[in-house]
């Protein structure tokens, strides 16, 4: 062989070149133990012995010694078993995360494409089951939609805050609060307010006392300033917010509402059910800063009681926010010539939802279908609105059959008292029940 010719190892010796050499076959890994490892590694070699042989070992040792110092033996024997169960625990856990390091399939870039598609429970279970996982786990990418609803105040501020500065600009959609079940869509049940009340009182072994104990603890209960990290770091998390469902927040009011909707200016998508906030104001936020909402769902806290709606409030609505498409106004009193209003004057609606809201009579309906503003309407719900008169509803269905309201696919005017007749309409608005 020329003796410039390249050596080219074997496969074999490439195989054992790759491979950790053991302790007995490298001497300088032992020269490198300290005095510390040594006995370590002696004391871990009676792991052999017998639990009784053990046992006794210990019991001679402590005889052995003065009647004054056994004691101190024993606190010195169970502090060190405690610090060597400790570092078991840990090597333990960091070679399972290093084995799935190498055995996990996919990449980190493809392992938080697919956190971020997992719920944010799941990401959660997730990040906690290894160091890789967790690393993966805490990218932005996989807080783009948080959902934190609980069945019972179990949610803080404290996470909020964490789980939003954890998403950062890339925040996209935030649901927070109680609800009544997680397999409840809001948009399509049965016309009552969920309240926390509700929910507890629904949820078994959980009772509206055990509510109310946690009343002064925050560790379970959102404050008004939940929604506040939304402006930290510039207003940078809820920049480019898209969707904000609010559910039961007892404690958030007007201004924290309105300080909240003003850091989000690309809101499309806002829902809100239970708090105790007025329509008046909140509309007004929403006027003054969401000019590109298409969705608005509202649900009152306290039904038939907030009359707080001005029609200038409605006029600004309908001229900041055009691209409305769905608007659920429920259980408030709305007037019909407020109504007509935001159904005439959005161009671009439709779905309306005003079920239980009081003082509607249908006259908000009249000529609505063949103009501007109330053509397009695909959905309108008036579920039970006491006060909705079936004349009105009879002219509806008229104009509905002449050719008007032509992409109406969904009416729903079911009512629990039956539609209001001339004789009895004004016993309901004035009867104290």
């Amino acid at each position: 062989m020329d003796s410039h010719s390249p050596v080219i190892p074997s496969t074999t010796s490439l195989s054992m070149a790759a491979k950790r050499p053991c302790p007995s076959q490298n001497p300088r890994a032992e020269n490198n133990l300290g005095e510390v490892e040594r006995r370590l590694e002696a004391f871990l070699s009676l792991s052999h012995v017998a639990s009784l042989s053990l046992d006794l070992s210990f019991e001679r040792l402590l005889q052995s010694l003065p009647s004054d110092s056994d004691s101190d033996l024993i606190d010195r024997a169970l502090k060190m078993a405690s610090l060597l169960l400790d570092a078991a625990k840990h090597s333990s856990r960091k070679r399972a995360s290093n084995h799935n390091s190498l055995s996990w399939p996919l990449p980190p870039d493809l392992t938080i494409k697919v956190f971020s598609m997992l719920d944010t429970q799941s990401l959660c279970y997730a990040s906690a089951t290894c160091l890789l996982f967790s690393k993966c786990a805490k990218d932005p990418m996989c807080y783009a939609n948080l959902d934190l609803t609980t069945l019972v105040p179990k949610v803080n501020n404290a996470v909020v805050a964490t789980m939003i500065q954890r998403a950062g600009k890339g925040l996209r959609s935030l649901k927070l609060g109680v609800v009544p079940s997680a397999a409840t869509s809001l948009g399509s049940c049965p016309p009552f307010v969920c309240t926390i009340r509700n929910a507890i009182v629904e949820v078994p072994n959980f009772s509206w006392n055990d509510k109310r104990s946690r009343q002064g603890r925050e560790s379970s209960i959102l404050t008004r300033c939940c929604l506040s990290p939304l402006s930290g770091d510039g207003g940078a998390p809820g920049a480019l917010l898209r969707k904000l469902h609010l559910y039961n927040i007892e404690r958030m009011d007007n201004a924290s509402l309105g300080a909240a909707l003003s850091a989000c200016p690309s809101l499309l998508d806002l829902e809100i059910v239970g708090l105790h906030v007025e329509l008046r104001q909140t509309l007004m936020s929403v006027s003054a800063n969401c000019h590109l909402i298409e969705r608005l769902f509202f649900e009152s806290s306290k039904t038939g009681r907030d009359d707080s709606l001005k029609a200038q409030t409605c006029f600004e609505l309908v001229n900041n926010c055009p691209h409305l498409t769905s608007l659920s106004l429920r259980g408030f009193k709305l007037h019909d010539c407020k109504v007509r209003v935001l159904v005439k004057g959005f161009r671009k609606l439709k779905y309306v939802d005003f079920s239980t809201s009081y003082s509607i009579t249908g006259n908000f309906l009249r000529n609505l279908g063949s103009c501007n503003g109330g053509n397009l309407l695909e959905v309108l719900i008036l579920r039970d609105c006491m006060h909705l008169k079936e004349m009105e509803v009879a002219r509806l269905l008229t104009a509905i059959l002449a050719g008007d309201f032509k992409l109406l696919v969904h009416l729903d005017i079911s009512n629990r008292e039956g539609l209001a007749s001339e004789a009895d309409w004004y016993h309901r608005c004035y009867n104290s029940r």
